[in-house]
């Protein structure tokens, strides 16, 4: 279905360029001489004249309708960057939430119901709608010479299909983030773990001071469990590589490899053992994502760790609007497991896609995909950008600056695997993960269970 060799390809690609954030650009790898596996698009004989003009027409009232994930402080944002191009169109966004994205997308086509725009949580999804013929390609109204300049060869690689393209990345995440408060931490003479086994010391003696190590979550609602598969994810990358990494999420391997076991069980020793996690394994299901940062910056602190994606910096700024990025909040890049893969991320991106082709879609789609909109909820916090025609000088606060810079850096990095998985999978291991934290006994019943629903997706 979605295992496919050349998206893996494609993958590997798109993370050695330097085309994530341009907040660093000066420090960027330079771009790979191989062509992307799918050819960039070429511009259509209707491309607009320019993506400003297209996302800045007349248009009178007319609605765009957008469905997405979005909620809390994301949400926020999002309708601060739609203000603008409301202002300057004269155009009307109608936000649809949801929590089951694959799901409710999927009713609404069948129904002959589609949202015009919706902005997806993985670039597999959009490769299978793609496939299916479900998405308005962007190169039939997209200026491309300004599409290729704002985005690297291996980013439209990624958003594209036969020739065509159909996605833009327009909010990409930094997975490797583990939040912390320096004060706390210097209050306590708490020094940042460079290590895995420098963490569980670390751990270990914050137990030993009264104190919990870890807020960890497990979102409730259709994708409860992405947190945790996230984990899964960076331990995998960290501990095994990427070579197994690529093998693992194209169905190459069993998910009962004596690597991947061996990252389930580093994540169930955290999880598992005694005052490591507030709340134990209950307090990891009745916790959500934005609710996972705040016990890091109660007074007193009632966790020191909480390992999230960068937009989790987002949460912290809405919750807290008074703290200081890097002095009262801050990340740490996720510990090294295996040193010959030191400093390996894991990201994340959302992917608008364009369902329905009207003018008002066409207008929004563009102004999404330039440099407006995304230095627009950069200077609001908890987004990093991939096009290249931002700023640096728009990442404001040290902390959105050392995201950037990490991404921009990283010797080794991939999408988090459950962004590259089939739905069915996806679905699938989320569950488990649940299952999991509940009861560590079933890991091998759970990972032979994997391995027989990857088997069927191939």
């Amino acid at each position: 279905m979605i295992y496919r060799h050349k998206i893996v390809l494609t993958l590997i690609l798109l993370m050695l360029t330097a085309a994530l954030p341009v907040g660093c650009a000066s420090s960027a790898t330079p771009l790979p001489t191989t062509a992307p596996t799918t050819a960039p698009p070429t511009a259509a004989a209707t491309t607009a004249a320019s993506t400003t003009a297209a996302a800045s027409q007349n248009l009178n009232g007319a609605h765009v309708r957008v469905l997405g994930l979005w909620s809390g402080p994301e949400l926020d944002s999002f309708v601060t960057v739609k203000a603008a191009w409301e202002k300057d169109s004269g155009g009307i966004v109608d936000w649809e939430g949801t929590q089951d994205l694959p799901a409710v997308l999927t009713a609404r086509l069948q129904a002959e119901n589609p949202p015009d725009i919706a902005i997806l949580p993985n670039p597999g999804l959009m490769q299978q709608l793609a496939r299916e013929g479900e998405l308005v390609p962007l190169n039939s109204f997209m200026d491309m010479n300004q599409v290729t300049k704002d985005y690297a060869p291996a980013w439209i690689g990624l958003g594209s299909y036969n020739g065509n393209l159909y996605a833009i990345f327009y909010k990409a995440a930094n997975k490797a983030t583990v939040w912390y408060n320096p004060r706390a931490f210097a209050v306590a003479n708490y020094t940042v773990p460079k290590t895995w086994d420098d963490m569980l010391t670390l751990a270990d003696k914050m137990v030993a001071d009264g104190h919990t190590p870890f807020s960890i979550v497990a979102p409730s609602g259709p994708a409860s469990g992405w947190a945790l598969t996230d984990w899964i994810s960076e331990i995998v990358l960290n501990n095994c590589g990427p070579d197994l990494y690529d093998k693992w999420i194209t169905g190459e391997i069993p998910w009962t490899d004596v690597c991947l076991k061996q990252s389930f069980e580093m994540f169930d020793e955290i999880v598992q053992t005694k005052g490591y996690v507030l709340g134990g394994s209950q307090g990891i299901l009745a916790t959500t994502d934005a609710n996972g940062t705040y016990p890091l910056y109660s007074d007193p602190p009632t966790a020191y760790m909480d390992y999230i994606a960068s937009f989790a910096q987002a949460f912290i700024a809405s919750k807290y609007p008074n703290l200081h990025p890097g002095d009262d909040y801050n990340f740490f890049t996720f510990p090294t497991i295996n040193p010959e893969y030191a400093g390996a991320v894991t990201v994340g991106a959302d992917v608008p896609v364009m369902v329905n082709d009207t003018p008002a879609a066409r207008s929004f789609m563009t102004y999404l995909a330039g440099a407006q909109a995304q230095e627009a909820w950069i200077r609001l916090g908890g987004f990093t950008s991939v096009n290249r025609s931002v700023s640096p000088d728009t990442y404001l606060d040290p902390v959105a600056r050392a995201v950037a810079k990490e991404l921009t850096e990283a010797r080794i990095s991939r999408f988090g695997a459950g962004d590259m998985l089939p739905a069915s999978l996806q679905k699938a291991w989320w569950k488990d993960m649940l299952e999991l934290v509940k009861d560590p006994s079933q890991l091998d019943s759970i990972l032979n269970s994997l391995t027989s629903v990857a088997q069927g997706t191939k």
